[in-house]
């Protein structure tokens, strides 16, 4: 009797066992996110914070940061058996103009980093939109030509990210007007003048803060937003040259998760793993903290 009930049991809750068959996801098939190192990087100098921009040099061993107040930074990443430590502070520098005069008030605001294939920096500046060249030991940068509409961006929501594709082309995107306010315009720029090479869908409530290119040509774009209960972030990948821009949402951090993270960085460790590395901006705020967030893209099913 009571086998006959269990067969008849399973005979009525088979269509639902298929239908779970049916919906069931997938094997996963895009990178699995590792987090590898969280350590807060602290300095005693009045300056230090407010760090929005960073790169990280191709063997993971030099990181180059700028403030939001005007200031380019440069250390050295400790390591153990490829794990972040620690960072040692090396050289500073005042950002400047061209003329070798420090950038004061709001045109000191940069916001994003990106280095080229050949070693050359590139900052981006929010309130006086623009991107210009820069020299790390000196902080004299060297504007680019300006697209037009740079100048109709608002004034805290303008050059949030910017990123060097291996192909030599620069690009740069703004955190725009809010969630609502349509596609996130991609500018390109080819050594001459700016493009608007794609738009990238806004998703939610996050807003974009930075992006780079991995070496094979895959945007990563950081984005953040604001909770009562604290920070945000997102990290989404694009296929520029897919249909629908292969938009790929790697990771959504719960709030508090992680500290106001609005610089990233890509990289390849020696064992050929992209790296991404990330930068919190403190404010200057007691309560907030210099976060460093390292991540590691596995592929699927292999440990880190």
């Amino acid at each position: 009797m009571q086998r006959r009930f269990e067969r008849k049991l399973i005979r009525a809750c088979l269509p639902f066992f298929l239908l779970i068959a049916c919906v069931a996801p997938a094997a996963q098939t895009e990178p699995v996110v590792q987090v590898d190192s969280v350590l807060t990087w602290s300095h005693p100098a009045p300056w230090f914070g407010g760090f929005s921009g960073v790169e990280v040099n191709a063997d993971g061993t030099r990181l180059t940061a700028v403030s939001d107040r005007g200031r380019v930074v440069q250390a050295r990443m400790v390591r153990e058996a490829g794990r972040l430590v620690a960072l040692e502070l090396e050289e500073n520098a005042p950002l400047k103009g061209a003329d070798g005069k420090a950038l004061r008030g709001q045109m000191r605001d940069a916001e994003a980093l990106a280095l080229d294939d050949t070693g050359q920096l590139y900052i981006s500046f929010e309130h006086d939109h623009h991107v210009a060249r820069l020299a790390p030991e000196s902080g004299v940068t060297t504007p680019l030509p300006r697209h037009d509409d740079f100048a109709g961006f608002a004034p805290n929501a303008g050059m949030e990210t910017l990123a060097a594709h291996p192909d030599g082309r620069l690009f740069a995107a703004p955190e725009g007007g809010g969630p609502t306010s349509g596609p996130i315009p991609l500018y390109a720029f080819d050594g001459t003048a700016w493009t608007i090479a794609a738009k990238i869908p806004r998703q939610g409530p996050f807003l974009p803060v930075d992006a780079d290119f991995a070496e094979d040509g895959t945007l990563y774009l950081l984005e953040r937003t604001i909770t009562p209960l604290g920070f945000r972030s997102r990290i989404r990948s694009f296929d520029l040259t897919a249909p629908g821009l292969g938009e790929v949402t790697l990771l959504t951090s719960g709030p508090g998760q992680y500290d106001n993270l609005e610089a990233l960085s890509t990289w390849q460790d020696a064992a050929g793993q992209t790296r991404l590395t990330l930068l919190s901006d403190d404010n200057f705020f007691v309560m907030q903290r210099n976060e460093v967030v390292e991540l590691i893209l596995a592929k699927p099913g292999v440990e880190g």
